[in-house]
């Protein structure tokens, strides 16, 4: 199924006027603080949010999965969602692949039916944290980090098979985490894991083309809950100065722990120029990969704060940051879950640019934090929605994406197309 510019411009035409009143009073409002409302949405519409191959399903638990029918059968497919998401938000111009998972077994007509979406490919996805059908070398007790030579080659040897698969799709950086680590006191030696995932990391590392990137994502815990090899930030940018100049940490929101200061990593990373990924999610507990913005918005507002004003200021040169959706779609419908996720972040990144910078400088060289707080909340507490449904019109998306998602049936006429058991692959 896809959906079509006039199926758009009808849904809108329903909403238009109620819009183009309230967008007028909030386009005054902001002219009277003397913000320019077209660069905005030029901001807002600049920022583009890639969706793994892997989020177009119903997400499992330890005790089941509950697929809602009309899931995507292929890589084919999921594609296709990734349109109609794109297509209803133009928020999702980019794909990003999990290899084996998703093997593309014709990269150049899989490269040509993204290119059809408007989709370009993002970073592709290793995966040593599980054993394949008929695998030979075993990851149980670590892959890159192994002191199995020949689990750490087969490894190795699979991340310059994704590099391969990405540079035939247009990809230009891969992603790599890794399950590694130790469930038991002594089962393994600290800095032995260390320095065998700092040394497998420089072999990938050797196989990037020139204009190429990898990402060294961290987590505190699971699926080792004693010790995880690659378990912060400190570590993963350890490794990557270990690499080289193309290595960059990547931060996933999930992957802390509870209470940690994301936007203080944030800053940090962009501050010496090593913050290459960000993958958006929401958690209560761990990573429990919820809707973004669902449970801490104004974390990631800060967030977008450290964001906004470190690439504005960005002596480090840190280059453009890749930004991803990494999430799990238990119970709702995971074309409107990964719908109301980036409206999530388009509203946060909006509020995130009504900060008024320079008074907030001014407060914080005067050591007024009542002041200083005062001007992120007034930032926070706007209400951006006018403005991000006005940047949506602009591009030729819905005003109301989820309404116009159920409008069109979309789901019922996926179920119609692909049955009512299909299961996603790879999750």
């Amino acid at each position: 199924m896809r959906i079509n510019n006039a199926q758009i411009s009808a849904h809108n035409e329903l909403n238009l006027n109620l819009h183009t009143r309230q967008f007028a009073l909030f386009s005054e409002h902001l002219e009277q603080k003397g913000i320019d409302s077209d660069n905005l949405i030029s901001q807002i519409n600049a920022l583009q949010v890639a969706i793994p191959s892997w989020a177009l399903g119903t997400g499992g638990t330890r005790f089941g999965r509950f697929p809602g029918g009309g899931e995507p059968r292929n890589l084919e497919e999921k594609i296709d969602d990734v349109g109609l998401i794109h297509a209803l938000t133009k928020a999702a111009g980019a794909i990003s692949l999990h290899i084996p998972w998703d093997i593309p077994k014709n990269p150049g007509e899989i490269k040509s039916l993204a290119a059809s979406h408007g989709l370009i490919f993002d970073a592709v996805n290793s995966n040593t944290f599980q054993d394949q059908s008929g695998q030979l070398h075993s990851y149980k007790f670590g892959s890159l980090c192994s002191s199995d030579d020949n689990s750490r080659k087969l490894a190795i040897d699979h991340n310059i098979e994704v590099i391969e698969y990405g540079k035939q799709l247009g990809s230009k950086s891969i992603t790599v985490w890794l399950a590694d680590g130790t469930s038991f006191p002594g089962q393994a030696n600290f800095r032995h894991n260390l320095f065998r995932t700092r040394d497998s990391l420089k072999e990938i590392y050797q196989h990037l083309p020139a204009d190429w990137q990898m990402f060294i994502e961290y987590k505190p815990y699971e699926p080792n809950f004693y010790s995880t090899v690659i378990q912060d930030w400190g570590t993963s940018h350890f490794l990557a100065q270990s690499c080289g100049e193309k290595a960059y940490c990547l931060v996933d929101l999930g992957h802390h722990l509870p209470n940690t200061n994301i936007e203080q990593i944030v800053a940090t990373l962009l501050g010496i120029g090593k913050l290459g990924g960000f993958h958006f999610n929401d958690s209560k507990y761990g990573d429990d990969d919820l809707s973004v913005g669902s449970i801490k918005p104004y974390q990631l507002f800060l967030i977008f704060h450290e964001l906004v004003w470190g690439m504005a200021n960005n002596e480090a040169n840190n280059p453009p940051i890749a930004y991803m959706i990494d999430a799990s779609h238990n119970l709702k419908d995971p074309i409107e879950d990964l719908i109301q996720s980036l409206e999530a972040i388009r509203i946060a990144h909006a509020k995130a640019l009504l900060i008024d910078h320079q008074a907030l400088a001014e407060a914080q060289q005067n050591h007024d934090p009542a002041l200083a707080q005062e001007i992120l909340q007034e930032a926070f507490q706007t209400d951006v929605r006018p403005l991000v449904r006005e940047a949506r019109l602009r591009n030729g998306a819905a005003l109301s994406p989820i309404d116009c998602f159920r409008e069109l049936k979309v789901r019922e006429n996926l179920i119609d197309e692909r049955g009512k058991t299909t299961i996603a692959t790879g999750l």
